[in-house]
């Protein structure tokens, strides 16, 4: 299955396993990367020797490409993209922040630089700073969103019509089926992340990959659109942000409720009732934990078989 996106990265498939802070670490990547995807390390979790430490062990895992995702509005930012540099990264996907900031010096080392977008806009302001390829992400992703709720059926074929760089679909793609489907709609390759959140290799918690199994259609919300909207399964915590909602909280009072290291403490130590459980509108089809390859297996399987089956009209 060879097109842009496996060409751009030397990959055998068009899948990227989805930069997930605190779910995605070297085990997961390598295991991505070893079945023929493209596993990505979650920086925005990190410290920069953590993350050095998770780099030498993936590259000590898989000799196939793998790389870097980092959120830009971290404090240690600087440390981060020197570690990537020195440690040898190829690939780094970048999000939160202003590619412009980041591409050329990247670039300058060796980098293919690839920037995490949620609109038109911002994809055109990706080309014009430089990237070498955008992921649209829509509404239906987990975690951290964007605040059109443009959900990714309108936006990969609108990215699709304005940009000449290649393009990678995120949000809602858990199936071989909605793979067929982003690329139909103009993407040449797809990121997953909640499917890879129920894998064995996933760094997340036990606790919290069962949640996400049992999680049905609804169960996801995007709130906290006032900091930075997010997507959370429905528990005490995100019902106690409703509540502060309804009682008029201000801005200062959301923050507050907020704290620090809620999605530490729901994601990573298993909290699900104050901890934020950050996961995708797709857990409502995800029903078991499997080894990372198999997903990659049966994304491909599935993806085949959908695409024979397309009736002739």
């Amino acid at each position: 299955m060879q097109n842009r996106i496996t060409t751009l990265f030397g990959v055998e498939y068009p899948i990227v396993q989805a930069g997930m802070i605190w779910a995605s670490g070297w085990r997961l990547t390598s295991a991505v990367s070893n079945a023929g995807g493209l596993g990505l390390i979650g920086a925005g979790s990190m410290y920069p020797e953590v993350l050095r430490d998770h780099i030498r062990k993936c590259q000590q895992a898989t000799d196939r490409p793998f790389g870097v995702n980092v959120p830009m509005l971290y404090p240690d930012i600087n440390e981060i993209m020197n570690v990537i540099v020195e440690m040898g990264v190829k690939i780094v996907f970048t999000s939160a922040g202003n590619p412009k900031t980041w591409t050329s010096f990247l670039q300058e080392n060796g980098i293919t630089v690839v920037h995490v977008v949620s609109s038109v806009k911002f994809a055109l302001k990706a080309q014009e700073a430089g990237v070498d390829a955008i992921v649209a992400e829509g509404f239906e992703a987990g975690g951290h969103n964007g605040r059109d709720e443009t959900t990714t059926m309108v936006l990969i074929p609108a990215v699709k019509e304005k940009i000449e760089i290649p393009l990678i679909a995120a949000g809602g793609i858990g199936t071989g089926r909605a793979m067929l489907a982003a690329m139909v709609l103009g993407a040449d390759g797809v990121q997953v992340g909640s499917r890879f959140v129920a894998s064995h290799e996933a760094s997340s918690h036990e606790l919290f990959k069962q949640k996400v199994i049992e999680a049905s259609e609804g169960d996801t919300q995007l709130t906290l659109k006032e900091l930075a909207p997010v997507r959370l399964i429905k528990n005490k915590f995100y019902h106690d942000v409703q509540n502060a909602y309804a009682n008029g909280a201000s801005i200062q009072q959301l923050k507050e409720l907020l704290g620090r290291a809620r999605a530490k403490k729901g994601m990573f130590e298993g909290d699900l009732e104050e901890g934020e459980l950050e996961i995708g509108q797709v857990s409502a089809l995800i029903h078991d934990i499997k080894p990372a390859a198999q997903i990659v297996e049966d994304l491909i399987h599935e993806f085949t078989l959908a695409k024979e089956g397309i009736p002739k009209f």
